[in-house]
């Protein structure tokens, strides 16, 4: 740059800081490089991860709702009035027991809420059953089910009638006759039975006309008979079951049903009681849907209130050693007799005698080491790596001579304990999509508290193992 008069050109240079290094920044570019490194080794590597082998059993998926079928025949009423209930809900009653009563005047009814009859005192017996029909309603409450309330409701209404007007009852033929005039009908059982006061339209259902959509309790309707109402000739009054047989039908799927099939009578809990009991399977195709009827010879009276019930099926209650499936493989062996495997000198390792060739072209024998994980009818099943196809094997102390060719898999786990992968059969108990149940103490099998690959594709047989 130039300028005139006494003016002196000057040139400006950019001043470069120089870099100062300190121990600090490579310390810390030396831990970063490192950490990259080890990130990257980590990303590459398989991650070898162990499972604790634990004892267990395994949580299904058994919980149905099922549609209860039974023998219900609606007995109607012999003429019009007031019904009057006597016989308890869920009641027994025998040939000639007085159900209920048609007071065609309405008079019966005026003269069981007068103070003309008195104080009942309750018995014992009757106090013990009204406290349990309250004690099972609050137990068995749910407010996701809040129509079970007013089942209660007319069920202990029932048991309330039944129990304050039993000195009407002794003296009922007597009030016929001289205070009403005949008015009042009594109605007695046809036959022996379970007596229920509710209708839903499912009476006449049978497992052949059943669908999916009658599961739907949504559109379910029941309809509750309730004493001192008006009826006219021919209405329904009460159901009456006469059998103790009676059955559940669930939806189920092809694989479920054709296991409930080949077991034929299974084990169920129903979720109401906790009760347990045992039900003789049939399955049922109603056009695309499967069901499964359970048929069952006892506890009908428990549920006479109920058309549809919660119950669960007890397949599957064996115990054992709980591993994930991802830890299963599935190995080959050489089959060998029993007669043919010998112990090593130090009598803790096995192994078998093969011929071999020398160089002088003379045959001779060696001893060969041999992993051995199982003996099923007489024969050995030994690690492949160490023998191939083809081999001649000799029994100890004998000629004979056996050619290795036969083979055969064996379903296992790599066991970690000894730090390298260690092969070890298991039987398998029952298998769900997560996790196995194999039986314990097995001779070649696994224990409590052994330490296996989660991941058995992670691995190969005998890789070493660093933790």
């Amino acid at each position: 740059m130039a300028e005139s008069g006494n003016n002196k050109v000057t040139k400006i240079k950019k001043y470069r800081k120089p870099l100062n290094l300190n121990v600090g920044m490579v310390i810390f570019a030396v831990i970063f490089i490192y950490v990259c490194i080890c990130i990257g080794m980590y990303f590459k590597d398989n991650n070898i991860k162990p499972y604790e082998v634990r004892e267990g059993s395994l949580s299904t998926d058994n919980l149905y709702t099922g549609i209860i079928l039974r023998e219900e025949n609606i007995v109607t009423a012999a003429a019009a009035g007031y019904v009057n209930y006597y016989a308890r809900e869920g009641q027994r009653v025998a040939v000639g027991n007085l159900v209920y009563t048609v007071d065609e005047t309405g008079r019966l009814s005026d003269y069981i809420n007068s103070e003309e009859l008195g104080e009942n005192a309750l018995t014992d017996a009757d106090l013990y059953a009204l406290k349990g029909e309250i004690v099972d309603f609050v137990h068995e409450f749910s407010t996701d089910d809040f129509s079970a309330a007013y089942d209660f409701k007319y069920s202990a209404k029932g048991t309330v009638l039944k129990l304050a007007n039993a000195s009407l009852m002794e003296n009922i033929s007597t009030l016929n006759g001289s205070e009403f005039g005949g008015g009042v009908n009594l109605a007695y059982a046809p036959y022996t039975g379970i007596v229920m006061y509710w209708l839903d339209g499912y009476e006449e259902l049978t497992p052949e006309n059943i669908t999916l959509g009658m599961f739907d309790d949504d559109d379910y309707e029941k309809t509750q008979l309730i004493g001192s109402e008006l009826v006219a000739q021919g209405d329904p009054v009460y159901k009456i079951c006469d059998k103790e047989e009676w059955s559940v039908v669930i939806p189920v799927d092809e694989s479920r049903a054709a296991e409930l099939e080949e077991e034929g009578t299974i084990k169920v809990r129903f979720m109401r009681n906790q009760e347990e009991s045992w039900g003789t399977v049939t399955i049922l195709r109603n056009g695309k849907d499967t069901f499964a009827q359970l048929t069952f010879n006892n506890s009908m009276v428990t549920f006479t209130d109920d058309r549809f019930i919660e119950l669960e099926l007890l397949l599957h209650e064996e115990t054992g050693l709980k591993i994930p499936n991802s830890s299963i493989v599935e190995r080959e062996f050489f089959l060998i007799p029993e007669a043919y495997i010998t112990q090593g000198g130090d009598s803790s390792s096995y192994g078998v005698l093969r011929e071999v060739v020398l160089e002088n072209g003379t045959r001779s024998t060696e001893y060969v080491e041999v992993g051995i994980y199982s003996l099923v009818d007489g024969e050995y099943y030994v690690d492949a790596d160490a023998l191939r196809s083809g081999d001649h094997l000799f029994k100890p102390d004998s000629s004979e001579d056996y050619t290795v060719s036969k083979r055969a898999t064996l379903i296992g786990v790599y066991n970690m304990n000894k730090g390298y992968a260690d092969f070890r059969q298991i039987e398998i108990l029952y298998q769900n999509e997560e996790y196995a149940i194999v039986r314990s103490n097995t001779a070649y099998g696994l224990n409590v508290y052994d330490l296996i690959v989660q991941d058995a594709s992670s691995v190969t047989v005998d890789q070493f193992i660093y933790e």
